[in-house]
C-alpha cells in the first residue's frame, strides 16, 4: 500500500547545511524569536499545535534535526555534537539573532548542550521532559549480568544486527501506537495522524543508518556537568505522568538551577503535544518574565 503524502499546515522550507537539505518551518512576524526542537523519531510536525498558538505573539521556527523528519539522513556517525553544530548553523545563518529555544526529550538534551556551548545565541532555554543522565546514575558498580550484557554488545556486528531488527519492529504503525500509548497519559491524543508523522520518515533513505548510529553512539556529557555551566535563564515544562523522564528528574535539574521556572503538566513524555494550550501559556509567561527582567537591568 503506498504511503500517503506528508500533511503540514505550514509551508516547508529547506536550508543547506554541510551539503545536506535540512527541513524547517517558520511562522509569525513579530515578537521574540523561538526555536522548537523535537525528540527522537519526531519532527517539526510534533510542534504544529504549538506553532499555531505561539506565532500569534512570537516569531517561531521549528527544525528537523539531521536524520529525522524531512531532513536528509546521510550516512555518518550521529552524536549530539552533530545537532549542536546544526543548531549553531541554523541560528547564525537563518534566524540571525539569539533565540529562546525549547526542546523535548532528545531535542531538550541537544538544546541544553547547545545553550552551554554557544551561550551568546540563547536568550533562554526551556526543557520539556529532556533526555540525558546524571553522573550519580552511573556510580553503582555494574552487576555480573550487566557486565555480561556489555560484553555481548562488544562482539562485532551485534549492535548492527540488533538495531536492524529493532528498526524493522519499531517502524510498524502498530508498534508506534503501542509505544505512544505507554508514554502519553491521554490516549485520545494518540491519533492516526500522530502515528503517521512518526511512521513516514522511518521509510526515508538512510533512516536505518540513523537508527543504528544513534543506538551505538557514545554518551554525551552528563546533565549535572551541563547544568552547572548553563548561564541562560531556564524553564522546565514537564509532563508529570512521563514513565521515561519522571517528575523526579525535573526536581533533580532544579537542584542544579534553583532559579529555574518549573511548570508541571498533567501529561506524559510530550506535554507540548498532549496539552499545547497549557504548555504555550507557561512558555509565553516565562519568556515575558525573562524579557522584563532583562529590560530592568538595561
Amino acid at each position: 500500500m503506498p504511503r500517503p503524502p506528508y500533511i503540514s499546515e505550514f509551508p516547508s522550507q529547506y536550508w543547506t547545511w554541510e551539503g545536506h537539505q535540512i527541513h524547517y518551518v517558520q511562522k509569525g512576524d513579530r515578537g521574540p524569536a523561538i526555536l522548537l526542537i523535537h525528540g527522537f523519531g519526531a519532527s517539526t510536525d510534533h510542534w504544529r499545535k504549538n506553532i499555531e498558538i505561539l506565532s500569534q505573539n512570537c516569531r517561531v521556527w521549528a527544525m528537523d534535526l539531521m536524520g529525522f523528519g524531512r531532513s536528509e539522513k546521510p550516512k555518518r556517525q550521529y552524536t549530539v555534537q552533530v545537532w549542536v553544530d546544526q543548531l549553531l548553523g541554523f541560528c547564525s545563518e537563518i534566524i540571525r539573532e539569539p533565540v529562546f529555544i525549547a526542546g523535548n526529550s532528545l531535542g531538550g538534551y541537544s538544546s541544553l548542550c547547545f545553550a552551554v556551548e554557544h551561550q551568546k545565541w540563547v536568550e533562554g532555554l526551556c526543557l520539556m521532559n529532556a533526555a540525558g543522565p546524571f553522573s550519580d546514575q552511573n556510580k553503582k558498580p555494574p552487576t555480573l549480568r550487566q557486565k555480561a550484557i556489555k560484553g555481548f554488545f562488544q562482539f562485532p556486528g551485534v549492535i548492527e544486527t540488533l538495531s536492524f531488527f529493532s528498526f524493522l519492529l519499531f517502524r510498524r504503525r502498530s508498534k508506534i501506537r503501542q509505544t505512544l500509548l505507554k508514554v502519553y497519559s491521554n490516549p485520545e491524543a494518540v491519533t492516526d495522524r500522530l502515528v503517521e508523522e512518526i511512521y513516514q520518515p522511518a521509510f526515508d533513505k538512510g533512516a536505518l543508518g540513523v537508527f543504528s548510529s544513534v543506538f551505538k553512539s557514545p554518551p554525551g556529557k552528563k546533565l549535572d556537568e551541563l547544568l552547572v555551566a548553563l548561564e541562560a535563564p531556564l524553564s522546565l515544562i514537564w509532563g508529570k505522568a512521563d514513565p521515561w523522564m519522571s517528575e523526579k528528574k525535573a526536581y533533580q535539574i532544579r537542584e542544579y538551577c534553583p532559579e529555574a521556572d518549573l511548570t508541571l503538566i498533567d501529561a506524559g513524555h510530550c506535554p507540548h503535544d498532549e496539552s499545547p494550550e497549557e504548555v504555550c501559556e507557561a512558555l509565553l509567561k516565562w519568556i515575558n518574565t525573562v524579557q522584563t527582567a532583562k529590560m530592568s537591568l538595561a
